[in-house]
């Protein structure tokens, strides 16, 4: 099961690098933003993969779906808070505090939708 969420999240995290460093490289945006709003972004290709591939859920959109949200809501916050820490206090390039955040919320996502967003 975590192979597929691993797959279904290298999905969703592509979407969220594009929607990041699209928006930071095209458009000069700040990245700890533009960390969040990625991660919305690919917390949406993550909600639709993970609700048929990884989970196979029948369940109601109307009980799973607020569940997966706060599940990315957090993870989203999470996302920015570690990129706004490593570009504004620590002076790194912004894909160095992304990687670590990629790391920890994909760890984290999977055991919250597995025990209680899917559960």
């Amino acid at each position: 099961m975590f192979s597929r969420y691993a797959l279904v999240g290298i999905a969703a995290t592509a979407v969220h690098y594009c929607m990041l460093m699209g928006m930071v490289e095209l458009w000069g945006a700040n990245p700890a933003p533009a960390a969040a709003v990625g991660a919305g972004s690919g917390a949406l290709a993550a909600y639709i993969g993970n609700r048929r591939v990884t989970f196979a859920s029948q369940a109601a959109h109307r009980r799973v779906l607020p569940r997966f949200l706060v599940v990315a809501a957090v993870g989203a916050l999470l996302s920015g808070t570690i990129v706004w820490t490593g570009t504004t206090l620590l002076s790194l390039p912004y894909l160095i505090p992304q990687l670590l955040a990629t790391a920890l919320v994909l760890g984290g996502g999977f055991a919250l939708n597995r025990q209680w967003t899917f559960a």
